[in-house]
């Protein structure tokens, strides 16, 4: 990984996946305790490069070991900025972007309440996270808006995508009936 640019609120730093940065953003403390911009969308610009527009922002709230995804809109491409208020979670997403030299791959980060870290994920991927504390709050903004009708989730356990999870050996996540029937990577719609 790699720092784009120096921001005095923001840094940016990439990753494996083209177009996946990690945020850190600023975080001003003292004895009374901290204080930080959570989105700002001029730092935003100045440290990614990237002029985006937000137009929904979901939270969620999940019990230990809930594994929600692998989602992604065929319609509406979403991209996210994705965060954690409390707790832990080890986030992940998969590259269905036939374009990229990352195209089937996967790139997974732990984002908790005490590293303030954020991801951006751009459009054309699937996401999902698990949850690694006893409960955990996720937030996060999309550029596009939720639609059910063009809604696919690639199963979380697929072999040839082979994400590794932190799990014990042969556990399994707790997922709702739509996110244990997803599809295949074979199956799954790509872009």
């Amino acid at each position: 990984m790699s720092e784009l640019k120096a921001h005095p609120k923001i840094s940016a730093t990439t990753t494996t996946i083209e177009g996946i940065l990690v945020l850190e953003p600023k975080v001003f403390g003292d004895e009374r305790g901290w204080f930080m911009e959570s989105f700002n969308n001029q730092d935003f610009f100045h440290a990614t490069g990237l002029k985006v527009e937000f137009v929904q922002d979901n939270h969620s709230f999940s019990r230990q070991a809930t594994l929600r995804g692998m989602h992604y809109q065929l319609e509406k491409t979403q991209g996210k900025l994705v965060r954690v208020i409390s707790g832990a979670v080890f986030d992940v997403s998969v590259d269905l972007r036939k374009s990229t030299s990352t195209f089937g791959k996967w790139f997974g980060i732990e984002l908790t309440a005490d590293n303030r870290k954020q991801l951006w994920i751009p459009p054309g991927l699937a996401h999902g996270f698990l949850v690694l504390s006893p409960t955990a709050e996720f937030l996060y903004k999309t550029t596009d808006y939720y639609d059910p009708q063009s809604e696919v989730c690639l199963v979380w356990n697929d072999p040839t995508v082979a994400i590794q999870w932190p799990l014990s050996s042969g556990a399994i996540p707790n997922l709702n009936v739509r996110d244990s029937a997803g599809l295949s990577w074979i199956n799954a719609p790509k872009f």
